[in-house]
């Protein structure tokens, strides 16, 4: 709005400029036709009646000795008269008793004006504010014989125009002045009242949350176009709840498919060792043993173990946010990694525990999950080796406790080893399985890191660590 009236006070101001111009030139022009009227109907008169003189080219000098000097005063004219090839035979510039030095028409104005259908030739220039007319014309005998060629001149002094005109603009200037700042007073208000309403929609938009009850806009007043916005905004926030709502029920449902995942991947760790036990048990059962009744005891505390961790399983499953369940003991480590190590009946196991005995703050169940998950994932990465070997190492470092598990299998490759954490993320060339990210969380839940080193073709090694308190 400021700009338009802005732009119509500068349109405006130059169309007045113009008009001004226009009407002075033309003012200028019937002013001196007026006068150049007079003029002509005086010298006809005077060749007609008043001359004593035999009306020809050569007595137009003598006709208009000083005749010609009232003329020009009265009309307020310059007038020069020549012959009919152009030279001069009288002037009024100077006086009677003056030599004039004026030089004579030029071929192209006798030719032009012999050319001419009416006989006249008109010119008009402007020079420094002063506007000159002049116009060139035959002088005929009362017999209607061009007998020479009649110059008028007028000269009109336009700056008494231009200082009205300098009046005018400045008036038109203060008055657009005036409006130019009603302008601005009208156009801050009226902004004020649009974004006013607009800055509500924003404050509402943006408290927008996909997973919260959102408020609709409520405007007591507004213009038709801020209540389309605002329909359009409430429509929004109705679809939005509706989204949310399927959203949700979605996001429950891909949690308990998830969780559905993880208790029997959680179930078949345990199940695991239970059958390599079970068949251990089988194959090395001797009643005549002398020492069957330790080594029954001690594949029942082994399954007993599997079995305690599948109860508690079982009883994290009916709390979906405490699987698995965390808690601390002090228990023995180098111990405890020994008995999940003893499930596993191959040679290629080596364990290398670096003192006699380490204490910490953890969940024994939780500990032989982790280990007996990361040796079983080895066992996978070294099958079909010539020499398989799988190294487990536990020693104490400050107040923490590391466990390192390597193996010489084929490796990770540089392209999936950003996803070996990843819970659906698996791969049979690395033996890696979905339970890498639940140990992961599990360490992570008592503080701890696990890290890994792989190099295609030579091994990998999973680094434990964790917090003995």
């Amino acid at each position: 709005m400021i700009l338009l009236v802005l732009l119509a006070s500068i349109l405006i101001l130059v169309v007045t400029v113009y008009q001004y111009d226009l009407q002075t030139t033309d003012y200028n022009i019937q002013r001196f036709e007026r006068k150049e009227a007079i003029a002509k109907e005086i010298i006809e008169l005077e060749l007609a009646n008043k001359t004593s003189y035999a009306v020809s080219t050569e007595n137009l000098p003598k006709i208009f000795q000083n005749r010609i000097y009232e003329i020009s005063s009265i009309n307020k004219l310059n007038i020069t008269i020549y012959n009919l090839e152009g030279r001069l035979l009288k002037t009024s510039f100077g006086n009677a008793f003056e030599k004039i030095d004026k030089t004579p028409l030029t071929d192209f104005i006798v030719s032009d004006l012999a050319q001419n259908s009416n006989h006249r030739v008109f010119n008009n220039k402007e020079i420094a504010g002063t506007s000159y007319q002049t116009s060139y014309s035959y002088i005929n005998d009362p017999k209607f014989k061009r007998i020479g060629i009649l110059e008028l001149q007028f000269t009109q002094d336009n700056s008494e125009i231009e200082h009205e005109l300098k009046e005018f603009i400045y008036r038109l200037s203060l008055v657009y002045l005036l409006m130019f700042l009603l302008a601005i007073s009208f156009a801050y208000f009226l902004s004020s009242y649009i974004t006013r309403s607009i800055k509500t929609i924003s404050d509402k938009m943006q408290q927008t949350r996909l997973n919260e009850r959102n408020e609709k806009i409520i405007l007591n007043k507004a213009s038709s176009e801020i209540e389309v916005l605002v329909d359009a905004y409430n429509h929004m926030i109705d679809q939005l709840e509706e989204s949310a709502v399927r959203l949700a029920k979605s996001e429950r449902e891909q949690a308990w498919r998830e969780m559905a995942k993880q208790v029997a991947h959680e179930i078949k760790n345990p199940l695991t060792p239970m059958r390599l036990t079970v068949q251990s048990f089988e194959r090395k059962f001797d009643p005549k043993d002398e020492n069957v009744k330790e080594k029954l005891a001690e594949y029942s505390e082994t399954l007993i173990q599997q079995i305690d961790v599948m109860s508690s399983i079982a009883s994290a499953f009916s709390d979906f946010a405490k699987m698995p369940t965390q808690k601390r003991e002090k228990i023995e480590v180098i111990g405890v990694v020994k008995l999940a190590l003893d499930i596993f009946n191959e040679d290629s196991i080596k364990y290398y525990p670096q003192e006699k005995e380490l204490f910490a703050n953890l969940d024994k169940t939780q500990l032989i999950r982790i280990v007996t998950n990361l040796v079983k994932n080895a066992s996978q990465a070294i099958d079909k080796q010539e020499n398989p070997l799988i190294e487990v190492k536990v020693y104490s470092e400050g107040n923490a406790v590391k466990i390192t598990i390597s193996d010489n299998g084929k490796g990770i490759s540089e392209d999936v080893k950003e996803l070996i954490f990843e819970p659906k993320f698996t791969t049979k060339s690395s033996g890696m399985g979905l339970g890498l990210g639940i140990i992961k969380n599990i360490i992570e839940a008592y503080d701890g890191t696990i890290s890994f080193t792989s190099k295609v073709g030579i091994g990998t090694v999973f680094t434990v660590i964790l917090p003995k308190t």
